[in-house]
């Protein structure tokens, strides 16, 4: 092409060029729709039997939400209201063991409301009854609070499902005692307004000191508990017992009993398992394993909690429960060197247990008898077995054959425990065994649950891991068996203050999902 039909083609195109730009339409900045986009992700969580808390995704187009909320599908509306999204989650009290459907929708100036979105839900069940004080328990009855002049008609006891009337006294003062009830028995009481509930608590009984053999702490408790008779109850009173020895031998089935869970009697010794054990409790028992030596006048500190003794002896049960265990240099159940015995059952229930110190020994400790069935719930584990596993079970097998060792941990509080890339939770070898362990709170720990060939696959189910990699991470150590369940979480509990020993919960889901020792979750 020569340069003068160039020239020509360029001024051609510039008077083309002012047209084509009167043409085109100015640049689209920020799309405008006229009504607000509807709130998404609108969720119902139930907090404190009766509040409703309503959550939705945020939109930037929305300048405040209307809820509604309804019992008859809106056809009469119950409640209203207007959000601003600063007050998102939404919270409303309203009546129990109800159906409700909420619905929300966004409102902004000029434009359109959105479309509604929607949920549906059910209350749970009312409860008004105040906090029930520890010293309105007692063996045969038990004295119930709530609000002063509240709408309540009835009680319904369980067990015998009995029902009782509230008088007109009782409704007026928002207080009643109920009578004629049996000692150490759990019961449930729902207070009822017609059909409805209103309240519901659930509590177990003292001791009815009845037959049992009265303690005190001038008593000398060894010479007490050796001297007993088969199947013989002692209650001990509150104080703090002190044995010269610091061993009390155990040799027939009995129960230890502190008279008051809220004022524990202090034991401090060790017990001694021998033959002739079949059925022994220990309930209510703060088990405090520092003591001054009365010989040496030195501070000095137990080695087990509980030790079998004998070999060649088939135990049968030991239950543990509502205890605070501590400051132990040794195990919190061992097995003397050698003995090799059977034992139904250990259980471990409601209890506290805090610095076993598992010195050349671990957490508990079985190397050469058999243990049945091994069971942890309901209880919080802190620092046991900071740097050894926290339970062995050696292979006994051959000395037991066709035996099976089954171990449950079940609702938890395990912190510090086993804090070494060498340890385990479950160092179980017994050839047979079966490995539970569910709504549990490990925390605190680089140890694992197991690296051992003969220990089963651990059976999980709603597990939090928290500063615990060795329970979920593939890789973590080599040979390691980790939660498979898919279900485990890893958040943060939110102890209020674990160095301490304090691991109430502040972690909403993990609270919502009833996850670790249930003393430490207070329902919201």
């Amino acid at each position: 092409m020569n340069t003068t039909i160039k020239n020509l083609l360029i001024t051609g195109l510039s008077f083309l060029l002012p047209a084509c730009e009167d043409k085109i339409d100015p640049l689209i900045e920020e799309l405008q729709f006229e009504r607000v986009f509807t709130p998404l992700e609108l969720k119902a969580q139930i907090r404190n039997k009766t509040t409703v808390e309503l959550t939705w995704n945020l939109r930037n187009d929305a300048e405040s939400y209307v809820v509604e909320i309804s019992e008859d599908n809106f056809t009469t509306i119950a409640k209203t209201a207007t959000v601003a999204p600063g007050q998102v989650p939404y919270s409303v009290a309203l009546i129990g063991e109800t159906q409700y459907s909420a619905r929300v929708k966004g409102v902004a100036s000029n434009r359109e409301d959105s479309k509604w979105a929607e949920v549906t839900f059910i209350t749970d069940a009312e409860n008004i009854f105040e906090t029930l004080a520890e010293t309105d328990i007692h063996a045969t009855n038990v004295t119930l609070r709530w609000p002063a002049n509240s709408e309540v008609t009835n009680f319904i006891i369980t067990p015998g499902n009995t029902e009782r009337a509230i008088t007109a006294g009782e409704k007026t003062a928002g207080a009643a005692t109920i009578t004629g009830l049996t000692g150490e028995t759990e019961y449930t009481i729902k207070m009822m307004k017609g059909t409805k509930q209103r309240g519901i608590v659930t509590f177990t009984t003292l001791i009815d000191i009845g037959d049992a053999t009265p303690v005190e702490p001038d008593d000398d408790l060894k010479v007490i508990i050796e001297a007993a008779a088969e199947g013989d109850v002692l209650v001990l009173w509150p104080g703090d017992y002190l044995v010269y020895t610091g061993l009390i031998n155990v040799n027939k089935s009995i129960s230890i009993k502190g008279l008051y869970p809220y004022d524990k009697p202090v034991v401090h010794a060790q017990f001694v398992l021998e033959n002739g054990v079949q059925a022994v409790e220990m309930k209510d028992l703060e088990l405090d394993g520092m003591r001054v030596n009365p010989e040496t006048s030195a501070e000095e500190m137990l080695d087990h909690v509980f030790q079998y003794n004998t070999t060649g002896t088939a135990y049968g049960s030991l239950k543990v429960t509502g205890c605070n265990i501590h400051d132990y240099k040794k195990s919190l159940f061992a097995g003397a060197s050698g003995i090799a015995s059977t034992i139904e059952s250990i259980t471990v229930d409601n209890c506290i247990v805090t610095n076993i110190l598992t010195d050349a020994a671990d957490g508990i400790d079985f190397r050469s008898a058999y243990v049945a069935g091994l069971t942890l719930k309901n209880s919080t584990f802190n620092n046991c077995a900071p740097g050894r596993d926290l339970v062995r079970l050696d292979d006994t097998s051959a000395a037991f054959p066709g035996k099976v060792s089954a171990v449950l941990i079940d609702r938890c509080t395990i912190y510090g425990a086993s804090n070494s890339t060498s340890r385990r939770i479950l160092y179980v070898r017994f050839v047979n065994n079966t490995l539970k362990v569910i709504s549990t709170i490990i925390a605190a720990t680089t140890g694992t649950f197991t690296n051992q060939v003969k220990s089963a696959q651990p059976e999980c189910s709603k597990n939090n891991y928290f500063n615990a990699p060795g329970f979920y991470t593939d890789a973590y150590i080599a040979s390691v068996k980790l939660d498979i369940s898919g279900n485990y979480t890893t958040l943060d509990p939110g102890f209020a203050n674990a160095a301490n020993g304090d691991f109430t919960l502040s972690n909403q889901t993990l609270i919502d999902n009833q996850i670790g020792d249930p003393r430490w979750i207070t329902v919201q």
